[in-house]
């Protein structure tokens, strides 16, 4: 498949994906749904176009959006400078439909900084200096694209929302995550953290020539994370023989 051909594949199966998710439900404690896929559309598919032409070696599977990365900008992990800095990507975000007051939506021109896109893309920029040599090789996909938020303006996690209600979005985000492996033919799928292993062991596990393997999710709130999350991070990767 030529490269250009891969990148709109990859777009084609987003637009899928956030078309099955738009009309889905969900109860309380769940007050507020943002789907980036929808209002920071235009940045995502600029990441898609730019970073996801070719075939790679691995992919870095995430859960979900966090309230100051992906939700600001699209992009998986997507701390502000690091997509605006060392990707080279910005583009308009308009806001969704029903924004929580505690957690706005202001794109590019945030403030706060995501911890873990902080980190996975700092480490990504230390080992391999420019995006285009990660990307060469790596991509970075979140397994949901669907940030859960309560009215305190807590951000529930989608292990902790009624697995009534994820059945649909875990039918279609299962499906989206195969259609990324199919065409971007991976070696390598790599969890970050234990709910983004579970979710390809589920979607891939048995795969031929396929291999999996977990890191060490990059969040403040795990207390190992906290200690030299990077040196950790990038022993593994070099142990398994994926760097």
């Amino acid at each position: 498949m030529p490269n250009s051909q891969v990148a709109e594949s990859l777009v084609a199966a987003a637009d899928v994906l956030r078309g099955v998710l738009r009309p889905l439900k969900f109860s309380l404690p769940v007050t507020h749904v943002y789907n980036p896929l929808d209002y920071a559309w235009a940045p995502h598919t600029a990441y898609l176009r730019k970073y996801g032409k070719g075939r790679k070696k691995g992919i870095f599977l995430g859960m979900n959006p966090g309230p100051y990365g992906m939700a600001q900008t699209g992009v998986p992990f997507g701390e502000v400078e690091a997509v605006r800095g060392w990707m080279g990507i910005e583009a308009p975000v308009q806001r969704p439909p029903h924004e929580h007051p505690k957690r706005p939506v202001e794109g590019f021109a945030c403030r706060r900084s995501e911890v873990s896109g902080r980190r996975l893309w700092g480490w990504a920029a230390e080992r391999f200096g420019t995006a285009e040599k990660f990307f060469e090789d790596f991509f970075v996909v979140n397994y949901c694209p669907l940030i859960f938020l309560e009215e305190s303006g807590r951000n529930r996690t989608p292990d902790k929302v009624p697995a009534s209600e994820m059945a649909p979005v875990e039918a279609a985000c299962d499906a989206h995550l195969k259609r990324v492996i199919e065409v971007l033919e991976p070696e390598w799928l790599i969890g970050v953290g234990g709910f983004a292993e579970n979710r390809l062991e589920i979607v891939a596990g048995g795969r031929p020539g396929v291999k999996i393997m977990r890191i060490l999710h990059p969040s403040p709130a795990s207390p190992a994370a906290n200690r030299d999350w990077a040196g950790n991070v990038d022993r593994s990767l070099v142990k398994a023989g994926v760097i």
